[in-house]
């Protein structure tokens, strides 16, 4: 009896594995992801590059999204200049990188990643949410290729002081879920039983979030982030470089019901009115733009949003 039980559940286990490889190669050629992979030293990173011109736009993805967020917005730049995305290390195609996975080790990672697909400074550097964080380090590592900065909706490294403290403990559940999925969804991915669970709720795209690799870098990332804010903070000033902060005023119904009335007016009130507005200070051409229709997820919700401020900035690096 127990060598019968034995035998179908290693039976399952195969058939199991089988059609996780088959159905994610089967998504891949059917929903292939753009760009081309290019090594950084170790392990390779996926780079979607489209258009003519300079500088050169360096699109940065926030936390969790992969490179198809800017599709849209890619889109229209790609019009009237050259612009790229790219998935960080772990996500989408990309190849897993070191851990833990903070602003610096990330932007030295993109710079390398330029250099080794041919793409020259100057660039202009867009930043939605963490990646907020990341393309400051970048500018304070490589400052003489940075002709100009957009931030959409990023994080501020005041926010850890300043916002309401149930912020701070939903931020910290967040990163235990993550952690926790991290650990124990690699086994359901393995064997097929996430592409059962969630295949109709992710989409054709889906197979480049079931991923043990995108889990891992997902939560060091989240894990690491205060790191990478006083990494951004370390990088200092913009210094008269041109710079747009986008910020969204709409927030989401998940966050609104996960904060008492008091809490969510006084996350409002300081996102919008202190933490956005110091962003904007950091660079003596800093302007911030307020979009009250938009919530968090700019780039997906408004990309136009996206497409103006670099247009504008872009125009700005040739006076």
């Amino acid at each position: 009896m127990l060598l019968t039980v034995a035998t179908l559940i290693a039976m399952l286990a195969i058939l199991g594995a089988g059609y996780q490889q088959i159905g994610s190669r089967m998504d891949a050629r059917r929903s292939p992801e753009a760009g081309r992979l290019v090594d950084v030293g170790g392990h390779r990173l996926k780079i979607n590059c489209t258009g003519v011109g300079s500088p050169t736009v360096i699109l940065e993805s926030g936390l969790g999204d992969i490179l198809g967020e800017w599709q849209r917005a890619q889109g229209e730049i790609s019009n009237f200049t050259r612009v790229c995305s790219y998935d960080r290390a772990g996500y989408g195609e990309s190849e897993a990188g070191p851990l833990p996975r903070t602003s610096s080790q990330i932007s030295s990672e993109l710079h390398a990643l330029l250099q080794n697909a041919g793409e020259h400074p100057p660039f202009v550097l867009v930043g939605h949410s963490f990646g907020g964080y990341n393309v400051r380090v970048f500018n304070g590592q490589y400052s003489n290729e940075v002709a100009g900065v957009v931030l959409a909706d990023s994080t501020q490294e005041d926010e850890y002081e300043l916002l309401p403290s149930a912020w701070r403990q939903l931020s910290a559940l967040q990163l235990a879920h993550w952690q926790s999925q991290a650990e124990w969804m690699p086994f359901e991915i393995n064997f097929g039983i996430a592409r059962v669970r969630f295949r109709k709720l992710l989409g054709k795209d889906g197979y480049l979030i079931l991923q043990s690799k995108y889990l891992k870098a997902r939560a060091s990332e989240l894990q690491e982030i205060q790191t990478s804010a006083a990494q951004a903070r370390a990088a200092g000033m913009i210094g008269s470089k041109p710079l747009i902060v986008l910020t969204g005023v709409k927030q989401d119904d998940a966050l609104k019901n996960a904060l008492s009335p008091e809490d969510f007016i006084r996350f409002q009130q300081v996102w919008v009115r202190t933490l956005q507005p110091r962003l904007a200070q950091l660079s003596t051409r800093g302007e911030q733009v307020v979009l009250p229709d938009v919530g968090h997820d700019i780039p997906g919700e408004r990309p136009e949003a996206i497409v103006n401020a670099v247009r504008k900035v872009y125009a700005a690096t040739a006076q």
